[in-house]
């Protein structure tokens, strides 16, 4: 969603109430294709991962009793951020026009001669209370429901609620921000008549990994709230469907529900393991103390790549050699079949994988997914004499090369890439480490814990009090020489695999 030539330009996108994968693939190219990103306090730190790394942000979040700018100044934020010449991203939490202010916002770039969209996005006030296991209409229970402020009260801007039409609706009401008037709402739907026994649920956070739910009825549902704690930001349910969470409910099902874990990966591969952490109901944070770098020397590997005919094996210990060997035979106008005459073997499925993408289908794969396994694979294989080209991390332990050698093969050794420690945001990790913020911490490598401690200035106390979960016993045996034992290691040494071990970590505490 590119707009060259037309700027200035604002999009007011709908971010959705808080869980980054509810953001619409139009917000997301809105937010990707922007100059400034204008956002609010309830959007997700990894819905502005969309943003350009060049791209301005801009927070303007507002809590309670607490605004970083007041609405007229974010008005005039935006018009004079796009009469710069910029396109701007104003992110909202929920739906823009959904008591998002949207509509103000509207109304002053209009005035201004900016041109806009409005991108929609998916309210909390069916969201929230969908991930809490309340539909808002449900057959037999509510044919019907509202959406109300809870801000709404005679005095302020804002028309006073309708109280004696909303408790004879009959169907489902639902309060946003009224939290803090909540003992009013009740009082008020009673008085006008509503019964005091009708079921009301609270959702705090909704679909946030902090997602929290109380239950109560009209009639004690301020007493449930304090007693609990339950605070803003919330949304408040009224009616018969609120009694369906107790059969409903899927999401505090879910075996990492409200854990919080650090994943280590390099950037472009942490996503693949967090998407499988948050699909078991995990908050992550995603903590790269890795990056993937063009090796010291770029000439071995381009010279294995223009003689690649010349190996009767070539071994891949990794994605990130598949990827860059295939970079290198591109870049001297090859392809895959360079390979054709040459067997081909992978450490574990994941790097088999990135070898299919790429065509090469046929593949040796190493029974343990390791550097000792494979090479236990390969030494059954491999004849003496035979030339062997080992594209791997410049860092790599000499394992593979040296069984392969004593084995009778010829090897080439060759650096495809290696990896270089990332600190950045090593002081807020420090900090959710030492509160206790962090139930566990990912290492898919050897790399990842040695680069973690470096950020960390070498401090592995600060990981003791959470659970450090290892993607095999390479990994294992590089935390144990640190000084820290693994609360759990993979049985099988893939993403997959420890994504199981870890959620194996609280089997049986999902409700």
């Amino acid at each position: 969603m590119t707009r060259a030539g037309s700027k200035p330009f604002v999009y007011l996108v709908g971010a959705g109430p808080g869980d980054p994968g509810l953001l619409t693939l139009k917000g997301r190219d809105a937010i990707a294709c922007a100059d400034v990103v204008v956002y609010d306090r309830l959007v997700s730190p990894r819905t502005l991962d969309h943003a350009r790394s060049d791209a301005v942000r801009v927070y303007v979040g507002k809590g309670p009793r607490c605004h970083t700018m007041p609405q007229e100044e974010i008005n005039a934020l935006l018009v004079r951020t796009a009469r710069e010449g910029n396109v701007v991203a104003r992110v909202k939490g929920g739906d823009p026009f959904v008591f998002g202010r949207g509509g103000e916002e509207a109304e002053e770039l209009r005035a201004a001669g900016i041109p806009y969209e409005v991108v929609p996005g998916v309210t909390s006030a069916v969201a929230a209370p969908a991930y809490a296991g309340i539909p808002v209409t449900h057959r037999g229970a509510s044919s019907s429901f509202t959406v109300i402020t809870g801000h709404g009260c005679v005095g302020k801007d804002e028309p006073a609620v309708p109280w004696e039409h909303a408790a004879r609706l009959g169907g489902t009401l639902v309060f946003l921000m009224g939290m803090e008037r909540l003992s009013d709402i009740a009082e008020n739907l009673m008085s006008a008549g509503m019964d005091g026994a009708t079921p009301v649920a609270i959702v705090r956070l909704g679909t946030w990994p902090e997602q929290r739910a109380v239950e109560g009825t009209l009639g004690d549902i301020a007493q449930v709230a304090r007693d609990a704690g339950v605070e803003n930001p919330a949304v408040v349910v009224v009616g018969q469907v609120a009694a369906l969470r107790s059969r409903l409910q899927w999401i505090e099902r879910k075996p990492l529900f409200g854990k919080r874990i650090v994943v280590t990966r390099a950037r472009h591969q942490a996503s693949r393991l967090t998407r499988a952490l948050e699909a078991q109901g995990a908050q992550v944070t995603e903590f790269p103390v890795i990056e993937i770098a063009s090796p010291s020397s770029a000439e071995p590997l381009a010279w294995a790549v223009r003689h690649a005919e010349a190996y009767q094996w070539i071994v891949f210990t990794s994605v990130n050699g598949v990827e860059a060997f295939f970079g290198a035979l591109n870049a001297a106008g090859r392809d895959a079949r360079a390979l054709a005459g040459s067997e081909v073997a992978a450490i574990g499925p994941a790097t088999a994988a990135a070898l299919a993408r790429h065509g090469i289908a046929q593949v040796e794969v190493g029974s343990e997914f390791c550097a000792e396994g494979l090479a236990e694979a390969l030494a059954k294989s491999v004849q003496p004499g035979q030339r062997v080209l080992v594209a791997r991390a410049q860092e790599s332990r000499d394992v593979l090369p040296r069984m392969l050698e004593a084995a009778g093969a010829q090897v080439d050794d060759v650096a495809a890439y290696r990896t270089l420690s990332v600190d950045a945001g090593s002081l807020e990790l420090e900090a959710d480490l030492r509160a206790g913020r962090v139930d566990a911490v990912t290492f898919t490598s050897s790399s990842t814990v040695t680069n973690l401690l470096a950020c960390l200035g070498g401090d592995a106390s600060l990981l003791k009090g959470a659970a450090l979960c290892s993607i095999g016993p390479i990994t294992t045996n590089t935390l144990r020489d640190a000084g820290l034992e693994p609360a759990v290691q993979a049985d099988e040494y893939t993403i997959e695999g420890l994504v199981d071990a870890i959620c194996s970590l609280w089997e049986g505490e999902a409700r």
